[in-house]
């Protein structure tokens, strides 16, 4: 691949170029570094790079570098036989301005592995400068790392960069036999020409972000962090670090937890106080170094004092150690010294291509046959199962694991991630979508990093499998020491909504998660909110039918089978219900006999019988037990049941090639068969926590089936984006609005202009600093018109009698006037206004904000004090689809009076679902428009009108979701 000077002149560039810029073009002018394009990023196969800009000071480095790069490569690179760079060439390929030459290398352990580059160029091909928008781009790629998806990262990162410098398209030539090169531009997903010219391909690019564009990097992204993931999980060979000569101590402690799970690769014992002669300790391998082992070492668990740490992961990744679970403490939990001291670890660990679990770990877990890794501190290896388990909290995932294993739930993996530096629960997201030894996702999160990533991924996994979530820390206004996070604005009731949106069913409490997770795993998805309630007592299934009722169920009379029913009469009854085509889901409630021995494994034998007799026949429904004071019927109940021969449950990586890179999105995994028969029955102490898990379920499978229609953003007249986007660049450029600016806010005429292009129509509202100009307003409005006080103390505040409305003649403007001045002050303290009176309706708020987290939220409520007071809004992620305008409207709690209510005219929901879209689709077309607020916008049973709006600009936020990979940076 060569850029315009190379083909002419060869890589050296025309004569004379020395200290020169391309082309004979003068040297470029010096730009401050761009550190803001530095970052880290996960390959293909899960290791890791970091991708910076060329400087000056490397060309050691680009030497070194070419000097490992194969004879072909090279040709491939410039056309022609070129073994070694001359100094020219090093000049020329380290010395760039940032804006119309620059140059990116992908590095690990601090050397180059790869190196990508881009010339501005004018129409003609010749070297230029701004305002000429395309580039020529070429790469070179150590052979060595070719097939890690590294050109891939840097074509994604320097087309951001050429974007930002105002490049909007690329231009490269290949050969026609690099084929792996003309794979990454066309698997690339932008809109693309290709010609054959001179005996070489000619490709251009245009860099505009396509549909396509970003399925492709999210694909890759999926791939590539699943794959970290799961080079964490399995490793064929794991060293303990720290391991202690004498029992006890956290070291010590995983080896012999590691060795009695049964692991079925290698472990290696490392502590460099090892006397002469000690070449053991528990029966492994022991070594003063991970450098001594002299094998392999896939993964390092790290349980060291936290200043010992460095020279650990330095002899870890010196020596191709993939991936480190670091238990240390000291770290940014500890204060300030400890967050340097964490960004410090996070960056060495990168730099080799590692990545981290911790610092300040539990340890992780892996069941599967093939592996069988307990690399933590819990004593005891879980069963295996389908649920997938992450905490950020070593105490609540003890918890955890204690309460699932009470309950008879099996896990699939378990991470307790600690400060996660590093790995996060959006990785583990990501290994678990397609994972298939996991049905269900349990989080218990004290942080989310980055919400909006978060919840894209959360959505795409809850279409395939459950993700259950419980959020600590909720209250306390900050993230808990050690985790260092991205500071939202967006109030957490409004994230769980979002949450929700996404398909994730949060809870509160780790008992509701633990409760949910194995209804989930043992049950198959209820088909609607119909409870048959069966019991052989009348007040239990009395409880259980209120507890549905509340969680918005829908129940059946309680069948009591009376106390003197037996384990037969329950097996029939439940294979009625079961059968019963009125009915999703049952509920069976049991107390003890009076008496009578041996009865609690009988009962669990013939519930078990009549679930497996129901699956057999086809009807797949879920079935929970409520019990009182019957010990033990959890644990015969937790038996499984199932027919279905369990999945593969191999995860180890083979030493086969990666699969190719798809076209599109990521192939969402064949999720679990909702018809399969139940593996167990869960089991419950109490109706309500029982009834709690169900409806879930219900709410859960409701929103699975909505997902396979997610509506669409529709297209509406009257939208004119070129013009908003003009009068946008207008304001900003006039107010001044810098990077750093707070933002402005439009003036009324600016806010109805803008709207307007959107076909929002704002009534006019024209100021009033007499009474003679009211009266002129009117005139020119038309009776009957309102008359509005605007000062900031009086906005939005009826009660103060700051509005008068109706006025039809002049007389009552004058004297309402008069009214309100008296009572309220003067005329430049109130700032009247005269407004068209609007047709009568329901007054309502429509907002839209963004957050540099979370991204833009389209918010809607009804107006007025009890609204604010309950918190009674809904909230909806931009864009927004048609199902997601119906939704919001409907999902306020006050939702009746849009739908007449009590008798009442019901209003134009289809003219405010049109009104709330339109909003969303502003501010998605601008991210400059950093709020909306409509307010109040009155819903006629013929219409919408707004009659107050206000618009603030900002240039546009940086967000954590668009753009290049990368990984996250606190």
């Amino acid at each position: 691949m060569r850029s315009t000077s190379e083909q002419a002149d060869g890589p050296d560039g025309p004569s004379g170029e020395v200290g020169g810029g391309a082309g004979g073009r003068p040297a470029p002018e010096e730009h401050a570094y761009p550190d803001h394009w530095e970052a880290d990023v996960v390959l293909r196969d899960g290791g890791t790079a970091r991708i910076r800009p060329i400087t000056a000071d490397d060309a050691d480095r680009l030497v070194s570098f070419y000097e490992q790069v194969s004879d072909e490569s090279k040709y491939y690179r410039f056309f022609a036989p070129y073994p070694r760079l001359s100094a020219k060439d090093v000049h020329r390929f380290t010395h760039h301005d940032f804006v119309d030459r620059v140059g990116l290398a992908a590095t690990v352990g601090g050397e180059f592995i790869a190196t990508v580059r881009y010339d501005r160029i004018d129409d003609r091909g010749r070297p230029a400068s701004t305002p000429a928008d395309e580039a020529e781009v070429a790469f070179l790629v150590q052979d060595a790392h070719q097939g890690r998806g590294v050109a891939s990262a840097l074509l994604e990162h320097i087309a951001a960069v050429a974007r930002e410098r105002g490049i909007r398209r690329f231009a490269a030539e290949v050969l026609p036999a690099n084929t792996k090169m003309i794979k990454v531009f066309t698997d690339a997903g932008y809109t693309q020409k290709r010609s054959f010219e001179d005996g070489s391909v000619r490709l251009h690019l245009d860099l505009e972000p396509t549909d396509r564009s970003l399925a492709v990097q999210r694909a890759r992204e999926q791939r590539a962090e699943a794959r970290s993931v799961q080079r964490l999980l399995a490793p064929a060979s794991v060293a303990v670090v720290g391991a202690g000569r004498t029992p006890g101590g956290v070291g010590r402690t995983v080896l012999r937890n590691l060795l009695g799970a049964g692991f079925t690769g290698r472990v290696y014992a490392v502590n460099p106080g090892l006397g002469p002669g000690e070449t053991e300790l528990d029966g492994v391998p022991a070594f003063p170094s991970v450098a001594a082992v002299g094998a392999p070492v896939d993964l390092a668990i790290v349980a060291v004092p936290a200043e010992r740490v460095p020279e650990v992961v330095a002899d870890c990744g010196e020596h191709g150690v993939r991936g480190l679970v670091v238990l240390s403490a000291g770290y940014a939990e500890s204060g300030t010294e400890g967050r340097a001291r964490q960004r410090a670890l996070v960056r060495q660990a990168r730099s080799y291509g590692m990545r981290i679990i911790g610092p300040n770990a539990f340890g992780i877990i892996d069941t599967a046959a093939d592996v069988r890794l307990n690399a933590s501190l819990a004593p005891e290896m879980p069963a295996a199962g389908r649920i997938g388990l992450f905490t950020q909290s070593a105490a609540i995932g003890v918890a955890l694991l204690a309460r699932l294993h009470r309950r008879g739930a099996g896990l699939s993996s378990f991470i307790s991630a600690g400060n996660r530096a590093d790995v996060s629960g959006n990785d583990v997201l990501q290994h678990w979508y397609d994972d298939p030894a996991t049905d269900v996702v349990l989080l218990y999160l004290e942080s989310i990093g980055n919400p909006r990533k978060f919840t894209r991924l959360a959505r795409r996994t809850a279409a395939v499998k459950p993700v259950v979530v419980v959020k600590g820390a909720r209250h306390s206004g900050s993230a808990p020491p050690g985790h260092r996070v991205p500071v939202t604005r967006v109030p957490h009731a409004t994230v769980d909504a979002l949450l929700r949106q996404a398909g994730v069913i949060r809870v509160d409490t780790v008992t509701e998660l633990v409760d949910a997770g194995v209804l989930l795993a043992g049950q198959p998805l209820p088909a609607g909110p119909r409870v048959a309630i069966l019991g052989n007592s009348e007040s239990l299934g009395l409880l259980t039918y209120d507890a549905c009722l509340t969680e918005g169920l829908r129940p059946q009379r309680p069948l009591d089978l009376t106390t003197a029913a037996t384990p037969a009469d329950f097996r029939d009854a439940l294979a009625a219900a079961l059968a019963d085509d009125t009915c999703d889901a049952v509920v069976v409630t049991a107390i003890p006999w009076v008496g009578i021995e041996g009865t609690t494994e009988v009962l669990a034998a013939s519930l078990r019988e009549a679930v497996a007799g129901g699956g057999a026949a086809g009807a797949a429904k879920p079935v929970v037990v409520v019990h009182v004071e019957m010990g033990g019927l959890a644990e015969a109940l937790s038996a499984a049941t199932s027919t279905r021969p369990a999945p593969a449950r191999t995860r180890r990586p083979t030493a086969a090639a990666p699969a190719p890179v798809p076209q599109g999105a990521p192939e969402a995994p064949e999720p679990p068969d909702p018809a399969a028969p139940a593996r167990n029955i869960p089991a419950y102490p109490a109706a309500e926590r029982a009834v709690r898990a169900l409806a879930e379920a219900v709410r859960y499978g409701q929103w699975r089936r909505q997902a396979a229609d997610p509506g669409r953003v529709p297209e509406y007249d009257a939208i004119d984006q070129a013009g908003a986007a003009a009068l946008i660049d207008r304001v900003l450029a006039e107010r001044g609005a810098g990077q750093e600016s707070r933002g402005v806010t439009l003036t009324t005429d600016e806010t109805g202009e803008l709207l307007g292009r959107y076909g929002i129509a704002v009534r006019p509202a024209l100021p009033a600093p007499g009474p003679d100009e009211a009266v002129a307003a009117a005139a020119r409005l038309g009776y009957p018109v309102a008359l509005k006080t605007t000062a900031p103390h009086l906005r939005h505040r009826p009660d103060l009698g700051g509005v008068r409305l109706d006025l039809a003649t002049e007389e009552q403007l004058r004297t309402a006037y008069a009214e309100l001045t008296e009572a309220l002050g003067k005329p430049e303290e109130l700032q009247p206004v005269v407004q068209a009176m609007a047709p009568r309706g329901v007054d309502t708020v429509v907002r839209a904000a963004i957050d540099p987290a979370v991204g833009a939220v389209l918010s809607f409520g009804l107006a007025g004090a009890a609204s604010e007071l309950l918190g009674d809004t809904a909230h909806r992620l931009i864009p927004a689809t048609d199902r997601d305008a119906a939704e919001l409207v409907r999902s306020i709690r006050t939702a009746p009076l849009l739908f007449g209510w009590r008798g009442s005219a019901p209003v134009d929901t289809p003219a405010l679902e049109e009104l709330l879209l339109r909003v969303s689709r502003l501010v998605d077309d601008h991210p400059e428009i950093v709020s909306v607020a409509l307010e109040p916008a009155v819903v006629a049973p013929g219409g919408v009108s707004v009659l107050g709006a206000a618009v603030r600009l900002a240039p546009p936020p940086p967000t954590t979701d668009l753009g290049p990979r990368r990984l996250p940076s606190y």
